[in-house]
């Protein structure tokens, strides 16, 4: 009942992403449109979504790549995707020179970077996203490499999927449990430290369902210190449904404000198949509610694009490996949204 995701930034995102912060130039500005990928892709209009659209990502590239051979229609149902802006799944090998690279590149341009973290030590449970840093000192350097990657750009961070809900769910096991709360209220702590970092510690979905259960858990893991918490994340719920459970939560850890992953959400969640597979690349989705700071509710902080559509949620239903791109299901979502 709760979404996996691809582990890693693409290693050409990120690569791109330096690229780009080494050609905006040093004289500043907001600079709305950037040849990037040659798919021309424009930043959204800061007052309603402050986040920074990346030229150079994977649908830009495909973007760019229909319109070479021809595939105009298609070019432009992916542009659906390629201008909107999405998280960043940073790599841990290289976690201070992509942070470097995101957000020097999203500052040049006036907006935001979102970053997510997903590196906790026995990460996933071992399934398709499994991994992380190999214990914790790992872990707590891995933190101060991004750290130290951000500096004072305004970056907002989704912190560890998934790693608060496995503790509750029995997915984790126990001899783990008290090292993964001391690691997510130290990262909490670390990235505050910052001049202009938002923290939102993530707090499964509606799917689960349980706010009674995940409440104490997120205040063991430094909640209270974070901007907030976020939900949604690589899932399918609502935004109502979303905003319905993170009220509930929120209740509960002293009114926290939150943010909605609505990246794939707009058909909601899927009810066919296997259940513990509803969540993998299921088809007849479709992309949700454009990433924006007006929100339904006065609690929730943003919609946010965290999953990045288009990329795979592991090797089921004929998906690639977790975070890879898959033009074929990003093209899928894009026309289901109509």
């Amino acid at each position: 009942m709760y979404g996996k995701r691809g582990a890693r930034a693409s290693v050409a995102v990120a690569g791109a992403a330096l690229l780009v912060a080494g050609c905006f130039g040093g004289d500043g500005g907001d600079k709305e449109e950037d040849k990037g990928s040659g798919a021309r892709i424009s930043q959204q209009p800061k007052g309603s979504d402050p986040f920074w659209v990346n030229p150079e990502g994977n649908a830009a590239e495909q973007v760019a790549a229909y319109e070479k051979s021809g595939k105009k229609d298609d070019a432009e149902q992916i542009r659906k995707i390629a201008e909107q802006p999405t998280a960043e799944w940073l790599t841990p090998e290289s976690a201070e020179q992509e942070a470097k690279g995101f957000t020097a590149a999203a500052q040049q341009a006036d907006r935001d970077a979102i970053l997510v973290l997903y590196n906790i030590p026995h990460r996933d449970c071992g399934q398709y996203s499994g991994g992380g840093a190999a214990d914790g000192n790992a872990y707590r350097a891995f933190i101060d490499k991004v750290a130290s990657g951000i500096g004072d750009r305004p970056t907002t961070v989704i912190l560890e999927p998934d790693a608060v809900l496995h503790l509750v769910d029995g997915c984790t096991p126990d001899e783990f449990h008290e090292e993964r709360y001391d690691l997510l209220k130290g990262a909490i702590g670390k990235l505050k430290s910052l001049k202009n970092t938002k923290v939102y510690l993530d707090a499964g979905n509606a799917g689960w369902g349980k706010p009674d259960q995940i409440f104490e858990p997120l205040k063991w893991a430094g909640v209270d210190q974070a901007d907030g918490f976020s939900v949604n994340v690589s899932n399918f719920y609502t935004t109502e449904e979303s905003i319905k459970y993170g009220k509930e939560l929120s209740a509960k850890v002293g009114n926290k404000p939150f943010v909605i992953d609505t990246s794939r959400n707009g058909k909601g969640p899927y009810t066919g198949g296997k259940a513990d597979e509803r969540w993998c690349n299921p088809p007849g989705r479709a992309l949700g509610e454009s990433p924006t700071t007006k929100t339904a509710d006065p609690l929730v902080d943003a919609y946010l694009w965290v999953k990045r559509p288009g990329e795979s949620d592991g090797e089921c239903k004929g998906g690639p490996k977790a975070g890879e791109w898959w033009p074929e299901y990003a093209l899928k979502l894009a026309k289901a949204s109509g």
